[in-house]
């Protein structure tokens, strides 16, 4: 083999481990920079939920109901972003990485079927059909409840694995 060739293929290789890097880091970058809107969509989803559920409460439906959809809208944009960041993930991201991010979509999902029967319970009871409200009420309690056990799982995920997440 001539030296011509084996530069040829040192570049060759050269470029192929750069792209490979280049890549990796692209994934992860685009996980680790998304998260804190994540995060924050999050958040505010759920304070939103929580106040439509003391406005429910207090009998203020409109608010309520407004509340509901700001709710919902955080849990969607969430939900966009988490699944621009999944759509980018490769074979080679971690498996912890992978469950925190399955586990945060189901939560998610779950979060979001809360809200739409929350908006449900709100129109019931709006037409003052409390027993139809009732049952729309406690299955929103329901998905909210099952969303937190994701939440706790996705917060322990965090807690015993602190070299994934900064």
């Amino acid at each position: 083999m001539s030296n011509y060739s084996k530069v040829i293929i040192f570049i060759v290789i050269l470029i192929v481990f750069s792209g490979a890097v280049i890549y990796l880091y692209g994934t992860e970058n685009s996980m680790n920079s998304s998260m804190p809107d994540i995060s924050s969509s999050i958040v505010n989803g759920d304070s939103n939920y929580n106040e439509a559920v003391d406005l429910v409460n207090s009998k203020n439906y409109d608010e309520a109901r407004n509340k509901a959809t700001s709710a919902e809208n955080n849990y969607n944009r969430s939900i966009n972003l988490l699944s621009s960041v999944m759509t980018n993930l490769d074979y080679d991201t971690n498996d912890v990485q992978k469950n925190y991010l399955n586990t945060i979509f189901k939560e998610l999902e779950l979060k979001v079927n809360a809200t739409y029967h929350l908006s449900e319970a709100i129109d019931h009871f709006e037409y003052k059909e409390n027993r139809a409200g009732n049952e729309y009420a406690s299955q929103a309690n329901d998905y909210m409840n099952q969303a937190l056990e994701f939440q706790n799982i996705r917060n322990d995920l965090v807690k015993t694995n602190p070299d994934y997440f900064k």
